[in-house]
């Protein structure tokens, strides 16, 4: 299994329009970071994790000619919006993709993106994508996908853990009855926004707390801001990483 983090910024993007901060204007190619996205590859298949504002750069970037399904964390915009782009692969491959999310993001992306699921009268274009609700854990090309509830502010998110791997993005908290599902992780990516807190993710020092609970040995920080910059990891205790796009694993699913 092959992941790959497509973007590892916060909702913003870095560099964030209008600042020039030393981040924002950092030469260092790991300082640019494209909105939070995930790719997993396992037996030609490819796994889209959200479908962020910066889809079509993120699939040119890293190669990406095929998506076989889409796993949506929650409806915020910056996970979402880049929906649209999945039309080139339907150009390309005239296949719906299926897409797998809760009953609430579901919902949202009905109400904001109907065009997508369902042909509009006489538009001529074809939908994209078949909402699956998630209810538990399920199969997906070989692999058991398992959801993980999230707290997320005063929202709610998924994370998705496949074998020994987990992605934890955009959350603030874990909550109590998710944590057996997160037992026997070894690699995690975790939501790590900066280096002060903030009422909708965890910050370093939270995220560092919540890693060393679920006993994960390597440990990636994501949905990182302009606070940040990437040399600033030398910082962080061992088994902890920073983030950037285009990071990769080759990691076994099982």
């Amino acid at each position: 299994m092959k992941i790959t983090i497509l973007g590892s910024g916060t909702s913003t993007g870095v560099p964030m329009v209008g600042c020039s901060c030393r981040v924002c204007s950092s030469d260092d190619p790991r300082d640019k970071r494209t909105r939070a996205s995930l790719l997993i590859n396992h037996q030609d298949s490819n796994i889209l994790v959200d479908t962020s504002t910066d889809l079509r750069h993120q699939a040119l970037q890293n190669g990406l000619s095929c998506v076989d399904a889409v796993l949506f964390t929650h409806s915020h915009a910056d996970h979402v919006n880049g929906i649209d782009d999945l039309r080139g692969f339907y150009f390309k491959h005239k296949k719906i993709i299926p897409c797998f999310a809760s009953a609430s993001t579901l919902e949202t992306l009905h109400s904001g993106f109907g065009y997508i699921f369902q042909e509009q009268e006489s538009s001529g274009y074809s939908p994209l994508l078949t909402g699956h609700e998630i209810h538990a854990p399920f199969d997906l090309f070989g692999l058991k996908v398992v959801p993980v509830p999230l707290i997320h502010g005063k929202t709610s998110a998924l994370g998705y853990r496949i074998g020994s791997f987990a992605y934890l993005t955009d959350c603030s908290a874990i909550p109590e009855s998710s944590r057996p599902l997160l037992e026997g992780v070894e690699l995690l990516v975790i939501d790590g926004l900066r280096w002060t807190e903030h009422p909708f993710h965890f910050n370093i020092d939270g995220a560092v707390a919540a890693a060393r609970q679920i006993g994960a040995g390597r440990v990636i920080l994501t949905h990182l801001t302009h606070e940040i910059a990437y040399s600033e990891g030398s910082r962080l205790p061992s088994g902890f990483e920073l983030a950037f796009d285009g990071m990769e694993f080759h990691h076994w699913p099982g």
